[in-house]
């Protein structure tokens, strides 16, 4: 069989870039069982509700959704159970240390295959209030709107 090579996404969280002032992201393996990663290759999964817990020096995924796989047997796997995630220890530090002091969150934001392998983007975010949010979606509409009429201008349609 031959071997993968490239990035393959499987799962990405978008609301999290919306609901999150992303500072800081990380790639962390996974330990997956054989049912995981079945269904992983199958593209189904879903991070909505996950989180990044640091329990006695690990880093684990809490509350991230891979369904069972549909061929599985009694083997199958629990659906949210929680993950660890494979870091260097300076990174599990950093994260920790900046996630008590500062007072943000770990979120996961992609999950996907990078050659072969299980990997997960995860990152420390500050939520956003709702005003930021709303300045967030003008600011992006009025470089929608500033671009379009650039366009239209170079192409020598009227305004």
């Amino acid at each position: 069989m031959a071997k993968e090579t490239g990035r393959q996404m499987v799962a990405q969280n978008k609301k999290a870039r919306h609901d999150y002032l992303i500072e800081d992201t990380f790639e962390a393996g996974m330990v997956l069982q054989g049912t995981e990663v079945k269904s992983l290759r199958m593209g189904r999964a879903s991070l909505v509700d996950g989180f990044v817990d640091i329990e006695r020096d690990e880093a684990w995924l809490h509350g991230v959704h891979i369904p069972e796989y549909t061929q599985g047997t009694w083997t199958n796997h629990a659906a949210r159970r929680k993950r660890k995630l494979l870091l260097h220890r300076s990174e599990i530090e950093k994260i920790e240390r900046r996630a008590s002091e500062k007072g943000l969150t770990v979120i996961p934001l992609a999950l996907y295959f990078l050659n072969g392998r299980a990997k997960v983007e995860i990152a420390l975010g500050k939520g956003k209030k709702t005003w930021d949010k709303r300045h967030a979606l003008a600011e992006r509409q009025a470089v929608r709107e500033k671009d379009q009429a650039l366009g239209r201008r170079l192409k020598g349609m009227d305004d």
